[in-house]
């Protein structure tokens, strides 16, 4: 959305400064419609239809995160998934700076064509194997991944600056976290959204020029402006890690708690069959839920019956729930809402 705020290419009406996500999705899914070429081929419609139709699927996605594997051999080279069919779609590049110096043969060897998943299901196999040499190549590889913990080297880096266009709007993928990068007078920039700089207006890029994350920031127009506080901009940004790895844990439990027990289905079960017992799933998920809601509405009546006999304590208790009403629907706005930076 930074990407797409930035190239003009979708408007926010003006002085919002608060937006929810789902919000964000209605403004990203009617651009995706918008955003169909008008005169191609029957074959080139086709498949662009399809694309869109996946991308659709995978939109509520972006709230959470995307499933993105990298590969160490080129800044643009990804596994694909369908996730990627987004970036695609939306014409945005991605890009991503953990490669293999081509200059070191033993990691060269070592870590090969692989995908970041498959190079540690291979470390693991090395580690078992009775063949010294693989038992070695393994180590090496493990050692890469070690010695490159930030997920960006001396070499990807160098890359990087080659391969962004000067003023391109792109996302550079790194540590499990996009950012919108562009590249200014030969230097790569990062756009700074982290919660402890909400207060200061002025800093709007980071410089990348290293691969330890200590970049220069800089305001709207590239000239260094540092933090007017710097103190409060670390606790910020500790914050925002710890909501990060909050929400993370959040939905995986959330998941583990609402996923299938697929080792009590039979084997050899048709297609038909599996269908049926997702949707019971599904309906008991949903009974369950409007259950707990009919229950917990259930007891504020009683309590609010309670407290409130005679018609003036009823007409009291009406004006008290009316009152209180406005202040949990700001608390859950607030809740399901970002800042626009």
């Amino acid at each position: 959305m930074n990407v797409l705020l930035l190239a003009w290419k979708i408007k926010l009406p003006p002085m919002m400064e608060i937006i929810t996500a789902e919000q964000l999705m209605e403004y990203l899914g009617d651009y995706i419609l918008d955003a169909k070429p008008k005169e191609i081929s029957e074959i080139q419609r086709l498949n662009y239809e399809q694309n869109m139709s996946d991308a659709m699927a995978i939109l509520h996605k972006l709230q959470t995160g995307l499933d993105v594997n990298v590969k160490f051999t080129g800044v643009r080279v990804f596994e694909y998934t369908p996730e990627c069919i987004v970036f695609d779609l939306l014409d945005i590049p991605l890009y991503h700076g953990w490669l293999v110096d081509p200059q070191v043969a033993d990691i060269v060897k070592a870590v090969g064509n692989c995908s970041y998943n498959q190079l540690v299901e291979k470390i693991i196999s090395c580690k078992q194997s009775d063949n010294s040499e693989l038992v070695s190549e393994g180590f090496v590889a493990e050692q890469f991944l070690n010695n490159t913990a930030t997920q960006l080297t001396y070499h990807g880096l160098c890359e990087l600056t080659s391969a962004v266009q000067e003023g391109e709007l792109c996302v550079f993928f790194r540590n499990n976290h996009f950012s919108t990068m562009t590249k200014y007078k030969g230097q790569l920039y990062l756009l700074v959204t982290d919660q402890g700089f909400l207060t200061e207006e002025k800093v709007v890029w980071e410089s990348l020029h290293n691969v330890d994350g200590d970049g220069n920031f800089c305001d709207s127009e590239f000239h260094l402006r540092p933090p007017s506080d710097p103190e409060t901009v670390y606790r910020g940004q500790q914050d925002q890690i710890d909501q990060d790895y909050l929400m993370a844990l959040s939905l995986q439990q959330e998941q583990q708690s609402q996923e299938i027990n697929w080792e009590q289905i039979p084997e050899g079960i048709s297609d038909l069959e599996l269908a049926k017992k997702l949707q019971e799933e599904e309906d008991r998920r949903a009974s369950q839920y409007y259950q707990e809601q009919e229950q917990a509405a259930a007891q504020v009546q009683q309590q609010v019956q309670g407290a409130a006999s005679p018609a003036s304590a009823r007409q009291s208790g009406s004006n008290e729930r009316k009152r209180k009403e406005p202040r949990e629907k700001e608390k859950e706005k607030e809740k399901n809402s970002c800042v626009l930076l």
